[in-house]
């Protein structure tokens, strides 16, 4: 099931679609491409709108952000430092505990199959991580 959150009386999906739509330039072809992935990826993936415009996908849990700036789309993966990487996608925020970033410059395509399979693997951790209920006697 989908649900979506909303930030001021508008769907989290359209405020996403709004900023790469504004952003009109290769970040927003680059959040639209990634974003998509995403989505391909994870059907179930929850969009969200936080800390006044970021936008989020989430899984029981936040999976990533996608943040843009003038020179980079940055995706940053919640919990990035505990997922394998063997594509070595991750290339910023990388001595963290915690937080694993993708920085991805204009110019610069990221392997699909590599990213969905990290995409699968974050939602796997946010399940896993999920409190279980507690076994009836």
């Amino acid at each position: 099931m989908k649900k979506e959150t909303k930030a001021e009386g508008k769907a989290a999906s359209k405020l996403i679609s709004e900023r790469i739509a504004g952003l009109g330039d290769w970040r927003g072809d680059t959040l639209a491409r990634m974003r998509a992935l995403i989505k391909d990826a994870d059907p179930d993936v929850v969009e969200e709108w936080k800390w006044m415009g970021t936008p989020v996908w989430s899984h029981d849990g936040i999976i990533c952000t996608g943040e843009s700036y003038k020179k980079v789309v940055k995706l940053t993966f919640a919990k990035g430092a505990a997922l394998k990487d063997p594509a070595k996608l991750f290339n910023s925020s990388l001595d963290g505990n915690v937080r694993r970033a993708i920085d991805i410059h204009e110019g610069e395509t990221i392997d699909a199959n590599a990213f969905k399979a990290l995409i699968r693997a974050a939602v796997a951790l946010n399940g896993s991580s999920r409190k279980k209920p507690a076994k009836r006697k």
